[in-house]
């Protein structure tokens, strides 16, 4: 009878510690360390196709760049409104395309990196229309990043304002 007494009691303790050492171990098996990992600057979701922030507009895809080309300017062309985009292109684009916006070598980032287009020469800037450098701007480019999110469409219209100015010079 002892016997059996032991071995249940056995039993119960040994079953007991096996719960307990689930227990422990459960607790501190979790997913966090295995999520995906979250790249700072980066959205968290990605937004459902066509949707379109309060206040801005659609942003349009590299993708849609002959489409975004025939997009007219909707911000005319003055002295304020080139002042607005100079102040936008100092901020977003001088480190790259340099203070003038010779391209080259003349921006910091350029030195380590590819050299970013002349943007002062009158051929390339006629190359181009005023929607192919809003759609640029906002959406990026091989090389360039995208800015759409760092400035409003309206601010990017501004900038590219500066760049004909630019041309002009």
């Amino acid at each position: 009878m002892m016997k059996y007494v032991f071995m249940l009691s056995l039993l119960v303790v040994g079953g007991a510690a096996a719960l307990m050492g689930g227990a422990v171990v459960f607790r501190f098996v979790d997913n966090m360390t295995q999520t995906v990992r979250i790249v700072p600057g980066e959205r968290v979701f990605p937004m459902p196709p066509g949707v379109v922030a309060r206040g801005t507009a659609r942003i349009l895809p590299k993708e849609q760049r002959d489409l975004a080309a025939k997009q007219p300017n909707p911000v005319k062309m003055s002295a304020q409104s080139a002042e607005i985009g100079k102040t936008h292109y100092t901020t977003f684009c001088a480190p790259c395309h340099g203070p003038e916006g010779k391209g080259g070598v003349t921006g910091p980032v350029a030195t380590k990196f590819v050299p970013p287009p002349d943007l002062t020469n009158p051929d390339f800037q006629k190359a181009r229309t005023d929607g192919y450098w809003h759609s640029y701007i906002m959406a990026g480019g091989a090389v360039m990043p995208a800015y759409g999110e760092g400035m409003s469409s309206v601010e990017a219209w501004h900038v590219v304002n500066y760049l004909r100015t630019l041309a002009a010079r």
